[in-house]
């Protein structure tokens, strides 16, 4: 007798809450990239509408801007698939107040809101150029930081089965050289903006990492010790000779 076809494979989707692992599978799964990236196209049209004043085509400034966030958070997406198995995490509450904090600035980079779409700086011609290298250099920092990190990364504060203490690449001199590219990134994009909501979006994901790593400098410290402590001695947080 012949055997039936197994069936065949559906899509899954990992997923980490409250410390737990979750996965979803075929329509669900699929509901959920379709949502991702029905969010990413309405973040292209909302940007599109918010700053018609500045775009005549899909090559402005802002569009380009926009382009190079969706082009990072499919990049991340798709790394966050190599990570190692967590230990501890911090808790849901918390890692939900900072993905609160960096979605509100990322919709407050682009959409400008009653009261804030004033300028904070002059429409000079070369603030846009400036800005999209500066949020393309930051983005090659993060993917490059990212690279280095390998299945340590993780988007929560977490203590990794078998973490490892990573000093190569852009590691060697910043603890958190992946905060420093989204600092970069979002600068970048207030650069191009020229507009107020550009700079809140900036100071809400400042603050947003203001609180966020001295938490994981400390969970940090009590996973590798003194070689954590000797690390801090001979490098910088986030900006090299200022944090």
């Amino acid at each position: 007798m012949s055997q039936a076809p197994p069936p065949p494979t559906q899509p899954t989707i990992g997923l980490r809450v409250g410390g737990r692992d979750h996965s979803i599978s075929g329509g669900a799964a699929l509901a959920v990239v379709a949502a991702v990236l029905l969010g990413l196209l309405a973040l292209l049209v909302g940007t599109y509408r918010a700053h018609a004043w500045s775009f005549r085509s899909l090559f402005s400034p802002m569009a380009i801007s926009a382009g190079l966030w969706i082009l990072f958070i499919l990049y991340w997406g798709a790394a966050a698939k190599n990570t190692a198995a967590t230990k501890s995490a911090e808790s849901a509450r918390s890692r939900g107040l900072h993905q609160l904090m960096l979605n509100g600035a990322l919709v407050l980079a682009f959409w400008p809101v009653p009261g804030l779409g004033g300028r904070w700086l002059p429409a000079a011609p070369y603030l846009a150029p400036l800005g999209l290298a500066l949020q393309a250099g930051c983005g090659l920092l993060g993917a490059w930081a990212r690279r280095h990190l390998g299945r340590n990364w993780s988007g929560a504060i977490t203590a990794k089965v078998d973490h490892q203490l990573v000093r190569s690449g852009p590691y060697r001199r910043l603890r958190h050289p992946i905060y420093t590219a989204m600092l970069g990134m979002f600068l970048g994009t207030a650069l191009v903006s020229g507009r107020l909501h550009g700079v809140v979006a900036l100071a809400l994901i400042s603050f947003a990492y203001a609180r966020k790593i001295p938490l994981e400098e400390r969970n940090l410290r009590q996973v590798f010790g003194a070689a954590y402590d000797d690390y801090r001695r001979e490098s910088w947080a986030v900006i090299p000779g200022l944090v």
